[in-house]
Formats: structure tokens, sequence, C-alpha cells
């Protein structure tokens, strides 16, 4: 005879029955809030339509970068070095053991005879590890001071490693100190930005490598200097931008606002250098084309400079307004894209009358003793402002400023138009956009507050009765 299971007990049934009717109303409930909240249609759909648009948009570019570096680099040629070019000076460290004043030839006598400091150093590698040679150096205010205990560099010229004129004082050992600052400027990336400021110093890095390994031979070898910056910069801002900010509908749009300011500083830069007659040679470009023996396009090269060092400040600026509209949007979903694009472009304009006043700065202060020797020569401001030297640098603020400027409503517009399409990001954490640590953090948040439902202990049927009819 087949066992049949025990009763379930009324009070169980009726339990049950309750949090089924509880269940299917909450059931209810939720569709109706869905339906309404969103009767539009799914964002994501949308979303995605965005995404593929920046993709297209963004792509052709990307691989032109990359086939730019492939056509402009001097693959299989060779690179001339020093030695080729009559730059045949070795560096050899050694360090100060004595100084005393002097004259600055043998028997020497009157007031010009202390006008000199006569220098003992004992080499430290180089042809002769070890040994002393004597140098002599004027002590005149274009002279640094040297001082027993300073670490120096010598210039051996390959003579006579045993004549002391075959050596040559040219400057200090820098490696220990610029080593510790290094240092302490990555800490303080990693120690602020964490796993990001790691991403960015890798970034740094791939810059740096990409300038010395592509621009810079790419120049030599007699490539045109504008086109090698474009690229060069177009590459950089695709593995900086991406690298740092990962790969988002976000930074899409920060790379396409700073590709887009990017083309208008290098336009504007080749127009009115073009305008004002640059032609780029100023002291450091003439002795480099002297030293090579070819011809380099130096307005070319200055239009370079000025490219690559806008990108510098450019992708904060497009960065940071990307970053506010999304935030914008976050704090308020329901910003339409006129209200959205105002209120970033009012955040660009606090953000772009900094970051001009900072550009300015920076080029007033490297041309700060260019500026100081005007002052003094008694010419009027516009024959100082309209000088090669000078005109060059007015013309590299003002156009890398105008680019910034531009930034600010190009990538505004541009992101306004990409958010108001998103997925809006709940205030409560349950959206669905976020990076992988957000995500995670939403699901915990999730299953904590999410009841723990515990099943009922069974009971007897004789326990069933006894509790019935008690």
């Amino acid at each position: 005879m087949t066992e049949q299971p025990p009763a379930e007990p009324p009070a169980h049934r009726r339990g049950r029955r309750r949090a089924a009717r509880r269940s299917s109303a909450a059931g209810r409930g939720h569709g109706h809030g869905h339906g309404h909240g969103h009767g539009h249609g799914a964002a994501p759909p949308s979303s995605r339509k965005v995404k593929r648009l920046l993709a297209l948009a963004l792509v052709p570019f990307a691989l032109a970068a990359v086939l730019g570096v492939l056509l402009l680099h001097p693959f299989g040629q060779e690179r001339s070095t020093g030695a080729d070019l009559g730059l045949g000076q070795h560096p050899v460290r050694g360090e100060v053991v004595a100084a005393q004043a002097g004259p600055c030839t043998s028997g020497a006598t009157g007031p010009a005879a202390d006008d000199c400091v006569e220098l003992r150093i004992r080499m430290t590698d180089g042809p002769r590890p070890g040994e002393t040679i004597e140098q002599v150096m004027p002590t005149g205010p274009s002279t640094p001071e040297f001082g027993v205990g300073d670490r120096i560099v010598l210039s051996y010229a390959g003579a006579n490693p045993e004549r002391a004129s075959s050596y040559q004082v040219v400057d200090f050992q820098r490696e220990v100190p610029l080593l510790v600052l290094g240092l302490v400027f990555a800490a303080a990336v990693l120690v602020l930005g964490r796993w990001q400021g790691l991403a960015a110093l890798v970034a740094l890095g791939i810059t740096f490598l990409l300038i010395v390994v592509f621009v810079l031979p790419s120049i030599l070898a007699g490539r045109d200097p504008l086109l090698v910056a474009v690229v060069g910069a177009g590459l950089i801002m695709f593995v900086v931008l991406y690298l740092t900010h990962g790969f988002s509908a976000r930074t899409s749009t920060a790379v396409l606002g700073t590709l887009l300011s990017l083309s208008l500083i290098g336009l504007l830069s080749a127009l009115f250098s073009a305008a004002t007659r640059l032609t780029g040679l100023d002291e450091n470009t003439t002795n480099l084309i002297g030293t090579l023996g070819t011809e380099i396009d130096a307005r070319g090269l200055l239009l370079a400079g000025i490219v690559i060092g806008a990108l510098g400040v450019l992708d904060d600026v497009t960065v940071t307004q990307t970053s506010a509209v999304w935030e914008l949007r976050r704090a308020n979903p329901t910003l339409p894209f006129g209200r959205l694009y105002a209120a970033g472009l009012q955040i660009g304009r606090d953000h772009v009358a900094s970051a001009v006043n900072t550009l300015v700065l920076a080029y007033a202060g490297t041309a700060l003793p260019l500026l100081l020797a005007y002052s003094l020569s008694g010419r009027s401001f516009a024959e100082i402002v309209s000088s090669q030297a000078v005109a060059q640098e007015v013309v590299r603020t003002l156009v890398g400023s105008i680019g910034l400027i531009a930034a600010v409503p190009i990538t505004t517009a541009i992101a306004a138009a990409v958010a108001v399409r998103e997925a809006p990001p709940t205030t409560d954490g349950t959206g669905s956009g976020g990076t992988v640590a957000e995500r995670v953090a939403r699901g915990a948040k999730r299953g904590a507050a999410m009841p723990v439902l515990r099943r009922a202990p069974e009971i007897s049927s004789a326990e069933a009765g006894t509790r019935g009819r008690g």
C-alpha cells in the first residue's frame, strides 16, 4: 500500500495563499511602474546606436593614425649618430676634489689674476677612471659655480686621454635628484589616483615612447614635421585616453572632441604662421639645421611643437567637460539636450578661463629670459611683439587658447547629445552603467537589502492535530 504524504495544515495553506497574493500584487505594481517610467521604449537600443555612431566616427581616424605611423616611420633607414655629424663627444663623470681661485692663464698678474677657478677632478669612468685632472674655469656671471664634492660631467673628445685638454667641464650630474623627484611624482599619482593613477603613469610612459621612437626619428629622416606631429598626437590621444579612462561612450566623446579641437589648432597654426611670415628659425632650430647638414622644414617644426604642446592641455579640458555632462545627467536624468548643454557650458566657462591663463603663463615662463632681454632693448611694445622670437610664441599661445575655447562648446555638445540617449543611471545605484567596481558595489548593495527567506520547519500530522485542538 502506497503511503500518502501527510496533509498540509490549514494554517500553512492560508499563509501560502497570502504570500502568493502579495507576490502577484508586487509583480503587478512593478510592471505598472516600469511601464509608466519608460513608456517610450527601452534605452539600451538607442545607446547601442549612439555607440555605433561614435565607433564609425572614430575608427577611421584611429586606422589613419596607425597607417600614418607605418608610412612615416623611417623603417630600415640608418640614423646619423653624433660621431657622423662631428659630435663625437663622450660624457665622462667625475667629482671635484679641490677648488681654488687662480689666474685664467699661467703667469697672469694684476687684478685679473683671480678671475678663474682651478678645479681638480677625479674621474669615475671614461678612459682614465680613478685618475685626477686639472681644469680651469672662468668665474663670470654666465658660468656656474663649482665646489668640492660637486659631481660633474666632462666631455671627452676622443683625443689623447692623458692630456687634460682632451676634457672639458660641461654640466652637473643630476640623475639621483631627478630619480627622487620622479619617484615622488609617481607616488603622488598612485596615492590619489590608485589604479587609475597607475594607468595614467603607463600612458605617460607610452607617450614618451611614441615621441622617442616615432616622432623624433621621422622628423630627423626628413618627413614633414607637421604631418608627423598630427599622426603622433592622434595616436597618443587614442592610447592615453582609452587606457586611462577605459572604453566607454564617455571616453569616445572626449576623444572625438579632442580630435576636432586639435584639427582646428593645426589649421589655425598653419594659417597664421603663414600670414605672419614666421620662419621658425630661432637659435636652437638654426643650430640643429647647421649640425644636421640637411633640410628640415623649420616652420613645420614650429607647427609640430604647437600641436603636440596643445594636446597636453586639450585632453584635460575635453575629459573634464565630458565628465561634467555625464554627472549632470546622473544628478537629473530628465534634463533635455538644451538644458544639459547649457549647464555643461557654464562649467566649461570657468574651466577654460583658468586653462587659458595657465597656457599663457607656461609660455611666458619658458620665454622669460627672452622677454627680459627685449625689455632692456629700448624697443616699442609693437616692435618686440612682432619680432620673430616673440611672434612665434604669441601665435603658439593664441592658437592654443582658441583651440581650448572651441573645445568647450564642441565637446559639451557631443557629450550632451550622447548622454541624453544613454540609459540614465539611477541614484539608488541600480542602473546598468558604470565601471566594474561600481557594478560590484551595486550588486553588494542589492544583496544586503534583499530579505532572507527561511523555510518553515515541517511538522508531523500528530503535531498538527495537537496544535489544532489546542
